[in-house]
């Protein structure tokens, strides 16, 4: 069994994506320990919370994470997903790890829409070939909690999301997708994405 670790950086519901990750195949290890990050063959980077204290709290793992990046597949889910990028605009400007290129941005005020963005939405697949998305159906309802989403270059936009404006819900660069979903309260969509994820390590 390959070891996937979740990182325990304070923030987020570490148990829910622990479950999601069991229930798709995985046995997950949750830790903040760094021998034990470095030696994942696979990293879930989960988050609920602000992006500032996010990055904080995940402290001497940015380094880690950034480096096994470069070897082992990294999965960002929905506060996870930001921290991926270059930065944020959440509560003044804050470095991100630069895993993904571009910046979490806060949704516009639009009449007749509520900020979050919360509850069930459609995923828009973009058409090209990403293993992520194996067997996921065209249209396919996931979960969504979020004030701000992933402003990125088109090339690393894996799905798009409308609620305000067209969004990418997933990105992805080389072993580093992220999610803006939260696929382990997404049924049986979402846990098809998360045995995606598993089965490229």
């Amino acid at each position: 069994m390959k070891k996937i670790v979740i990182i325990d950086y304070g923030l987020g519901n570490l148990r829910s994506v622990f479950r999601g990750v069991e229930k798709s195949g995985g046995s997950p290890v949750i830790t903040s320990e760094i021998a034990e990050i470095s030696s994942a063959e696979g990293i879930i980077l989960p988050g609920v919370g602000a992006f500032r204290d996010g990055m904080e709290q995940l402290g001497a793992m940015q380094n880690v994470v950034i480096v096994a990046a470069e070897s082992v597949p990294v999965l960002g889910i929905c506060l996870g997903m930001q921290m991926l990028l270059d930065v944020s605009e959440e509560h003044g400007i804050h470095r991100g790890l630069s895993l993904i290129p571009g910046t979490a941005r806060r949704f516009p005020r639009t009449a007749g829409f509520k900020i979050p963005h919360m509850g069930w939405n459609s995923l828009q697949v973009e058409p090209k070939e990403n293993p992520l998305f194996e067997g996921v159906e065209p249209g396919e309802y996931v979960y969504f909690v979020h004030s701000y989403y992933a402003d990125t270059p088109r090339e690393y936009c894996l799905a798009t999301t409308d609620y305000i404006c067209s969004f990418c819900s997933a990105i992805g660069n080389g072993n580093v997708y992220g999610v803006q979903f939260h696929p382990e309260k997404s049924g049986a969509a979402g846990l098809r994405i998360l045995k995606n994820f598993l089965d490229m390590l």
